[in-house]
């Protein structure tokens, strides 16, 4: 089984690739909490996510008839970067095989790190096929995510950092998708200071592990639906789960709304932009997914910040509306002077701010002397909103929330 020993060889190989990422203590967060909350910026690292330690390590131990041969892997994005780095760095040629819907930011990031991309199936698992038929094919060496002893050393060199940037650390909070950095975390950890705690977190929509643990044998899911596509693999690696279950203390869920919420306080409290996996962490502590103390000082890792532009405008607009701070409604109005206006009045008056205004009188859904009305509005918080909509009400409007 994966060793400290291991992870520390690793931080040896990859030490002029890989930056050594900040840790830094978060008063904003640790007064939400009531935790002492130190926040692993592993999103500051090179490509933009913990991914390049492991690819580097794996690819620093090819042959040196491997590396003439080339590699080749699957990912959702950030693992594509890291080895498409790591391989540029030392000269192998690589391809990857991502998703057909990968974020596009991922993969031009891809290219321009130098691997050559080839879009192939519905998610991970069906893209890590195809990978398998070009190793296959071409005689690659095939560089797994997250199911490989020298990738998951890598991943570990963040816990010897950790413990190092932060001795009295409690509890280490880990987002898990195929398990290749909480494992090589939690060996790092767990060598390094036994009693402190190692909590994995995965998105509900691709939550494979807390079955598999129950049950004591890997469990696959059919499918994965989440905002976290960092971590939406059907199912963890066979090496990662043998160090999970032996020395990570919890498997805990979020759901997206969670993570969104997550996100946006992150980048709004902590100016941290960071990708749905990378807020996974964070959002198990907002919502007490674990149990912990106050004044416990915990360290969510935040394993990435390569989100798309188009998928973090949505994300924010449901954090927004998920912590009351954004409302759209729907309503119809008599077709007369100063309905609309009438309506405005009402919002303006109970402080609220408006967005955006769609008065459309020509809508089939409504009679023709009505007015089908949109509205997008600014709030301060669920009892902000309660009080919009009441007076709304009351005023004789009949309103459709519709986010």
């Amino acid at each position: 089984m994966l060793s400290l020993s291991d992870v520390e060889a690793a931080r040896e190989r990859i030490d002029d690739v890989v930056r050594r990422t900040p840790l830094e203590y978060s008063y904003a967060f640790s007064e939400m909490t009531e935790a002492d909350v130190h926040l692993k910026l592993e999103n500051f690292q090179r490509t933009g996510a913990f991914k390049i330690r492991g690819a580097t390590n794996r690819i620093a131990t090819l042959s040196a008839a491997e590396q003439a041969a080339g590699v080749v892997t699957a990912s959702a994005g950030n693992h594509a970067q890291g080895v498409a780095l790591a391989a540029t760095r030392s000269g192998v040629d690589a391809k990857i095989v991502m998703p057909e819907h990968a974020p596009i930011s991922k993969v031009k990031a891809t290219e321009r790190y130098g691997g050559q991309t080839v879009l192939h199936g519905a998610d991970y698992d069906e893209a890590q096929a195809k990978a398998h038929e070009i190793e296959a094919a071409e005689g690659r060496t095939y560089v797994h995510a997250f199911d490989d002893d020298e990738v998951m050393a890598g991943q570990g060199t963040i816990g010897l950092e950790i413990v190092e940037d932060c001795p009295d650390v409690d509890t280490v909070v880990v987002p898990v998708g195929g398990g290749g950095l909480i494992s090589g975390i939690a060996t790092a950890v767990k060598a390094r200071k036994p009693d402190a705690r190692v909590i994995g977190v995965q998105a509900e929509g691709a939550a494979s592990l807390p079955d598999s643990l129950q049950a004591g044998e890997i469990r696959e899911r059919e499918s994965v639906n989440t905002i976290a596509d960092g971590i939406a693999t059907r199912k963890v690696g066979e090496r990662p789960f043998a160090v999970i279950r032996e020395r990570v203390d919890e498997v805990v869920t979020v759901t997206d709304e969670e993570i969104a919420v997550a996100l946006t306080y992150l980048l709004e409290r902590s100016k941290t932009l960071v990708e749905g996996a990378g807020a996974v962490s964070m959002a198990a502590l907002l919502f007490e997914a674990f149990d912990y103390e106050a004044g416990e000082t915990i360290v969510p890792a935040l394993c990435g910040g390569n989100i798309d532009t188009n998928q973090l405008t949505t994300v924010l607009v449901r954090g927004l509306v998920e912590t009351g701070r954004y409302l759209k409604i729907r309503t119809v109005l008599r077709d007369r002077p100063g309905a609309l206006e009438d309506l405005v009045e009402i919002i303006a008056e109970r402080r609220a701010n408006i967005y955006a205004i769609q008065h459309d009188r020509t809508s089939r859904d409504v009679a023709m002397n009505e007015a089908d009305v949109e509205i997008d509005i600014e709030t301060r918080g669920h009892d902000h909103i309660e009080e919009v909509l009441g007076a709304l009400r009351d005023a004789g409007y009949t309103v459709e929330v519709l986010a």
